[in-house]
């Protein structure tokens, strides 16, 4: 018997890379495994920050994959400044050119950049949810996943054909972690803030990553309390196979950081502390290692520390898993906003299935320190607490001078945050869905 379909409406899918494409393809990969056959529509070629081809084998085979055409702003945007790639994840000034570029995204392409993808992608999944109720096969409901929220619009729309809508949220829409620093005016803002609404209270359910941002998300829609689920983005089991025979190295203490590091996550405290310690040769065989997109300033940093410093800038997402089991440490950096407090990167997960302990700086008693705690992964600190990062960064490498280098998180403590255990999840808040009339 056939598998009633869900339809996943993403920008981010492979070819794309990095972590925003991570949530959508692993839910894709087990949802038949929950009970669904997945749907994929996406666009034939978006302006992505990386790109990583290797992702597409985690597409199971014969999965429908519907593309569309994607006008992007950004493309204009290099020809004119002849940027280097796609800007993402932090607001930069930059020249005068830049800053007019910024204001235009901020004031005219709401609710983001990619908004010029949705009404090709209206006019697809018109077409293929109407061809399925011809059929008598209608989907079992429509899955959005933002940011870009702009996708969003297109779950509403869909809704209106008599599918039930699942609005997930991967980042908050008004409190992402650059929102502030955009150079948005005062209407502006309040049709943002409309738009973020109308989702929030038209959506027959709505999904996001952590505690407390199903909590701000209840607030911003002002939706009952509880009503807002939380799928964590969780680990895939398979890709730890990536890492199977790969140790900690002998032969340097390494702390690794894998990921963006942009300025706005510069963890100072950290550099402030590795300093001082080398300064006192206490830390003679520490190597920092930096894999990923990382800021120039953050970089100069962590060199001026006087260590060692090791960069790449990208890896695929097999070669990034070795790369944390080699650490000895794996560090951490959330970077301050107004939602902060929720922030839970992906790459958390992936941390903890390393088994390798994180040194994490950020919101004291948010969720990123309650999961380290819960499963015994390592510890969070305060972003100003350089005298903790220091005694922290002694343990841990005493400890592996000893030869015993500390354990992180065990693997019973991992297994509920597995994709395919937080897909299971999915799958039955759209089993809750509410039967809708087409309209």
């Amino acid at each position: 018997m056939a598998l009633p379909r869900v339809l996943i409406v993403t920008y981010y899918f492979p070819p794309a890379g990095g972590p925003g494409v991570q949530r959508t393809l692993k839910t894709v990969k087990y949802l038949r495994d929950a009970g669904f056959e997945p749907v994929v529509l996406t666009v034939e070629d978006g302006a992505f920050p990386s790109r990583d081809a290797s992702l597409a084998a985690d597409v199971p085979e014969g999965v429908e994959v519907i593309r569309t055409k994607a006008p992007d702003p950004f493309t204009l945007y290099a020809r004119l400044t002849g940027a280097d790639g796609v800007p993402t994840g932090a607001v930069s000034q930059g020249g005068r050119l830049s800053r007019a570029a910024l204001w235009v995204r901020a004031n005219l392409f709401l609710p983001d950049a990619r908004v010029g993808w949705v009404p090709f992608a209206k006019l697809a999944g018109r077409r293929r949810v109407g061809k399925a109720f011809r059929a008598h096969v209608p989907f079992a409901a429509v899955v959005t996943s933002g940011p870009p929220h702009s996708v969003h619009l297109v779950g509403r729309r869909l809704q209106r054909m008599g599918v039930p809508w699942v609005a997930d949220f991967r980042d908050p829409w008004t409190a992402i972690n650059f929102y502030d620093d955009l150079p948005m005016s005062a209407p502006a803002r309040r049709l943002d803030a409309w738009l973020e609404r109308r989702v929030l209270r038209g959506a027959d359910a709505v999904t996001t990553v952590s505690p407390t941002w199903a909590r701000h998300l209840e607030n911003r829609g002002g939706i009952r309390r509880g009503s807002v689920e939380v799928v964590h983005n969780g680990v895939d089991e398979a890709d730890l196979g990536d890492a199977e025979g790969v140790a900690v190295r002998e032969d340097a203490f390494v702390l690794t950081h894998v990921g963006s590091l942009y300025a706005t996550r510069d963890p100072a405290a950290l550099w402030e502390a590795v300093a001082a310690l080398h300064a006192e040769g206490r830390v003679p065989s520490l190597v920092i290692r930096l894999v990923g997109k990382t800021d120039a300033a953050v970089r100069e940093a962590a060199e001026a520390t006087g260590v060692p410093v090791e960069v790449e800038p990208y890896v695929d997402h097999a070669e990034a898993v070795r790369e944390q089991a080699r650490a000895a440490l794996l560090l951490l950096s959330i970077e301050p906003f107004s939602a902060d407090a929720g922030m839970i990167t992906g790459k958390l997960y992936e941390y903890l299935a390393s088994g390798r302990p994180t040194l994490a700086l950020g919101p004291v008693g948010g969720d990123a320190a309650a999961l380290l705690e819960e499963t015994g992964g390592g510890t969070l600190l305060a972003r100003d607490d350089a005298d903790g990062v220091a005694a922290a960064l002694v343990r841990h490498y005493d400890a592996w001078a000893a030869g015993t280098p500390v354990a992180g998180a065990p693997w019973e403590a991992v297994a509920p945050y597995t994709r395919r255990a937080q897909t299971r999840r999915l799958a039955d808040v759209i089993r809750a869905l509410p039967d809708r009339p087409v309209r």
